[in-house]
Order: C-alpha cells, then sequence, then structure tokens
C-alpha cells in the first residue's frame, strides 16, 4: 500500500511541476512577446516564394521582415514585377518608379578566338582556373569560359556557347546579378536596355600585346575616338571607353573599329536572348 501511495505522490509532485512550468511559460510567452506587424505577412503573401536569396536575404520571409524594417528596399526583389513591387510601396506608404531593365553584358569577345596560353587540367571554375597564372587564357583580362556564372544564376538564365562565351537569355533573366558576383574577372556588368553601344574587351596591354593573343581585343588605336560624333569615347590605358550618357548609338565608331570589339547590343553575348 505504502508503494502505491509513494507513486500517487510522486505523479502528483511531478503533475504539479509541470503544471507550475507551463504557467510559467505561458506567462513569459505573453510577457516577452514580440509582436510581429502584420504587414510582413502580407508582403510575403504577394512575393513569387521562390526563396532563391536573390535579394541578399535569406529567403521571402526574411526579405519580407527586413522591408517593414526599412533594412531592404521595396524593390530589392529581383523576382517583382513592377505591379508587385508597386503594390509592396503602397503597403509601406511609399512611391515606386518603374526603372528602365537592366541584363548582364559580356565584356569581353575573346572566348574560341583568343589563343590559350596553357592546357588546364582541373575544376571546370573560372576562380580555379585563375588560380593559375591569371588563368589559362593569353589574355588575362577575358572571359574564362568555364561557367562559375552559369552555376550561380539561379533562374537557368545563363549557358556557355560554342565560342566559349556566357549567353544571357533575357526571357529568363530577373537581373538579380549574382553571375556578376562570382565572375572573378568583371567581364560580366549590368548595362541598361537603352544602352546599346559596348567596348567588349577589358585588357589594359598595348595594342602589339593585345592582337598578339586574341582576334577581337581592343588595340586602343583610337579610330572609335575620332569617329564619335559625340565625343562619348576616350582611351585609357589602351582601351576605349564608351560614355553612355552621351552615347547616341549612331554607330559609327562600330564602322571604324576594324577589330570589331565594339558591338552593337545585338551581337553581344549578354543582352541578346538566347532562346
Amino acid at each position: 500500500m505504502s508503494n502505491i501511495v509513494l507513486v500517487i505522490e510522486s505523479a502528483l509532485v511531478i503533475g504539479g511541476i509541470g503544471l507550475m512550468v507551463g504557467i510559467v511559460l505561458i506567462w513569459a510567452s505573453k510577457k516577452f512577446a514580440v509582436e510581429m506587424d502584420p504587414r510582413v505577412e502580407e508582403i510575403e503573401e504577394i512575393l513569387p516564394g521562390a526563396n532563391c536569396g536573390a535579394c541578399g536575404f535569406a529567403g521571402c520571409g526574411d526579405f519580407a521582415e527586413k522591408v517593414v524594417g526599412e533594412v531592404a528596399a521595396v524593390s530589392d526583389c529581383p523576382l517583382c514585377d513592377f505591379e508587385i513591387t508597386k503594390e509592396i510601396g503602397r503597403m509601406m506608404g511609399k512611391e515606386v518608379t518603374e526603372k528602365e531593365p537592366e541584363y548582364p553584358i559580356v565584356l569581353c569577345n575573346g572566348g574560341v578566338h583568343c589563343i590559350d596560353k596553357v592546357e588546364y587540367v582541373g575544376i571546370d571554375d573560372c576562380r580555379a582556373v585563375m588560380m593559375i597564372s591569371d588563368g589559362e587564357k593569353g589574355c588575362k583580362y577575358g572571359c574564362m569560359g568555364r561557367g562559375t556564372c552559369v552555376r550561380a544564376c539561379p533562374f537557368d538564365a545563363i549557358c556557355i556557347g560554342d565560342d566559349r562565351l556566357p549567353h544571357i537569355n533575357k526571357n529568363m533573366c530577373k537581373s538579380c546579378s549574382l553571375c556578376i558576383d562570382e565572375c572573378p574577372t568583371g567581364v560580366l556588368v549590368m548595362a541598361k536596355e537603352s544602352e546599346k553601344t559596348h567596348v567588349l574587351c577589358l585588357s589594359y596591354d598595348k595594342g602589339k600585346a593585345v592582337k598578339a593573343v586574341c582576334e577581337f581585343g581592343c588595340t586602343g588605336c583610337r579610330r572609335c575616338v575620332k569617329a564619335c560624333p559625340e565625343e562619348a569615347i576616350t582611351v585609357t590605358n589602351f582601351l576605349a571607353v564608351i560614355d553612355q550618357e552621351k552615347c547616341t548609338n549612331c554607330e559609327k565608331c562600330i564602322e571604324e573599329c576594324k577589330q570589331k570589339t565594339i558591338r552593337t547590343a545585338n551581337h553581344t553575348t549578354g543582352v541578346e536572348a538566347t532562346a
């Protein structure tokens, strides 16, 4: 009988302790509760729900919290179209203006037209290649063509073509710039859709050295400078640079460029859709 009483008493004690702990936890949850701003759920509900991280945050829920906390801008989600962004702005009491679309372009026209200085055997990654004497290509400034940008894109918008250069599909690209962040040579940059004329080279080597390794590299000959009626082109360190604010896309520089380094957006590997 005493054993039964002992068991009952033990059960009552344990139950009492459990009840007290439960009461304390309930009190603490109410006392220290952090109220969630209802706008967080409202914003998360209209987001794409991809949780891709292209906005720079852990996922759509985290992005919604950062927007409400004014850590992130309402337009920081690259997957949102203007209507969704405008609705998020309305929730936050902010006016949103539609921006001109931007897409990555590849400031390199080398690829198979640029010689390889070494025969690389190893991990198929641009960063890995760059660890070997500034890469396998004859031009250390150019695209390695090993697909690091392809793997960085969460939207399958990039592929490496037969020319060993990245091709970006505008229809799939969300302009998140993750590919740009991962490019070790910096040949991937964002360009506005209206910016049609580009120098597809980043080499600062002298003209003779450039021609020795690449068929289409800029030699700094200044023919484009003389041809431009808007004075939109300058040559610095043997490389032509176009001031997009001044450029009218007259294409006179393209006609004068003997190296075929300057091309319109329709000819670049980055702006034109491949599908």
